[in-house]
């Protein structure tokens, strides 16, 4: 395994464990090129031992992911930290990719020489190759669900509000049509006539939950501020909203993504809170875009609920997976509820190769 002075720890030992590890194990000087590789190292980087040793670890990274990797190694150089975790791909000898889980921790030699780094990196292709699967079929879930949400509101808007202005029509012409018609029946009519508008406006306000026009033509903004007046008004609640720094385009996916958590998350609050003012934020910054939802009402014990994950927690979790986005839930009894969404602007999803 090379001629490197290994640390006092029993020297023997160390050889079993780094030997019959099923961990790949790197031990690295503090410019990260390997001083030392295992057996379960190089067989998962298809390299021999004599080919990983003398290589520096950017050699068989993923260069997109090595950003992250290399700044907190830089951290770790600086004595300002001296362990970290990250997920990352690596590529194989033969070119092919695949995802660790990697381990770095900074061993100080106790006697003034250089400091040694231990890198420990745990396979996790499959779950990475499960995790894409289930992410698939997720978002072709969410797509047939999205595509039958426009096909009812085209429904609700061209057929069923039509009828009803139509009837609500009718009804204002009956008493023109008898004009020998009682008072109470003129008032029975009246009031009929105004009920029928007001389920006419809220078939549209549904019409325009399930698909809005205004997100796909209008962009992000418009959409959040149609949407919270008309659910203001629908719901009869007041809602603070503020928005800036977005940017002019988001992507089609990341625009309705936040459309729909918002949408939940203060159909979530008008159920739950026991409140009528709630406040929406939705501002960006230089990688990310972000949306909160907050109500100052009856609250509840965030990790129950993470723990039971109700429906619309799982739908709002599972859209901002797509873009690979994050949620968090801010919440305790009688102290309010913030739902806090945040996507990267750098959206994409990562492209993986299956080990062959």
């Amino acid at each position: 395994m090379g001629s490197q002075t290994l640390p006092p720890i029993g020297e023997n030992l160390f050889r079993y464990l780094f030997d019959q590890s099923s961990l790949g194990i790197a031990v690295e000087d503090i410019d990260g090129k390997l001083l030392l590789a295992n057996p379960a190292l190089c067989s998962m980087l298809k390299y021999g031992e004599d080919e990983l040793c003398g290589m520096h670890c950017s050699e068989f990274a993923n260069p997109e992911d090595s950003q992250d990797d290399w700044a907190l190694f830089q951290q770790v150089r600086a004595g300002v930290i001296d362990r970290y975790s990250l997920e990352k791909r690596y590529i194989r000898k033969d070119g092919v990719h695949l995802w660790g889980r990697l381990n770095v921790s900074l061993l100080k030699n106790g006697d003034g020489g250089s400091p040694l780094v231990f890198a420990f990196v745990e396979d996790i292709t499959e779950r990475k190759l499960a995790e894409a699967a289930l992410a698939s079929v997720s978002g072709k879930l969410i797509e047939a669900q999205e595509q039958e949400r426009t096909r009812i509101a085209r429904e609700l808007h061209d057929d069923v509000s039509q009828r009803l202005a139509m009837l609500t029509i009718d009804l204002g012409q009956v008493p023109e049509d008898y004009p020998d018609l009682s008072s109470e029946v003129r008032r029975r009519m009246s009031d009929l006539k105004k009920e029928a508008s007001e389920i006419a406006s809220d078939i549209q306000s549904l019409s325009h939950e399930l698909h809005s026009s205004k997100l796909e033509y209008l962009g992000i903004t418009a959409a959040i501020r149609s949407f919270c007046k008309e659910f203001g008004e629908q719901q009869r609640v007041e809602i603070d909203l503020q928005i800036h720094d977005v940017p002019n385009a988001l992507s089609p996916d990341v625009s309705l993504c936040l459309f729909r958590v918002l949408q939940e998350a203060l159909h979530n609050s008008a159920k739950h809170s026991g409140v009528r003012q709630y406040e929406v934020r939705l501002w960006g910054t230089s990688d990310e875009i972000h949306l909160t939802v907050s109500d100052s009402g009856a609250g509840f014990d965030s990790e129950v609920v993470k723990a039971g994950r109700g429906l619309g927690l799982i739908s709002m979790g599972e859209r901002l997976k797509l873009v690979n986005g994050t949620f968090s839930i801010e919440s305790q009894p009688q102290r309010g509820t913030t739902i806090h969404a945040r996507v990267p602007q750098r959206g994409g999803s990562d492209s993986l190769q299956a080990v062959s």
